[in-house]
């Protein structure tokens, strides 16, 4: 299925056949492609590059399909890394987290960081962090495949060890 080129979003480098390999999803998903693009949101003189998840009902193109700037797409990636760095070691906290100091990561960013932390104002977030490492570990080879095909790419743009 092709990606619409009527839409704001202007698609330059695509993959559409994204609903073949959408993780545990694979071919019962509604995300049919993603695409690098011109954003949505551009104004005159002034143009950024966004990442989008097509989505398709089966019968149109979703308004649920989703455009992130690049930055946040690396950003997600990032968090992701983070949580599963902590959830390797989580079994050493009762909860799987220390409930008095819920801060799990720090990553230093433009001058700043981005915080990491367990959300404790969950009023489930004991039960629900026991869910989420269950499911982390449950896709591991799935998400393990796609850092380690991260890992790679970025040996290849040459930010490997070292660098």
């Amino acid at each position: 299925m092709d990606i619409p080129n009527h839409l704001k979003h202007k698609a330059v480098i695509v993959a559409e056949n994204y609903n073949q390999i959408d993780g545990q999803y694979a071919g019962d998903t509604d995300a049919m492609g993603l695409s690098l693009g011109l954003a949505q949101w551009n104004e005159r003189g002034k143009v950024d590059i966004s990442a989008k998840v097509w989505r398709h009902t089966g019968e149109k193109w979703s308004r649920q399909s989703e455009e992130l700037p690049l930055h946040r797409v690396l950003d997600l990636a990032l968090l992701i890394c983070e949580a599963k760095k902590h959830m390797k070691e989580a079994y050493r906290f009762e909860k799987l987290y220390d409930p008095k100091a819920p801060q799990i990561g720090r990553i230093d960013l433009q001058g700043a960081a981005m915080s990491v932390s367990i959300n404790t104002n969950n009023e489930m977030i004991d039960e629900d962090v026991k869910l989420f490492r269950d499911c982390l570990n449950k896709e591991d080879e799935r998400i393990g495949e796609r850092l380690q095909r991260l890992a790679a790419a970025l040996k290849d743009l040459g930010y490997g060890a070292g660098n």
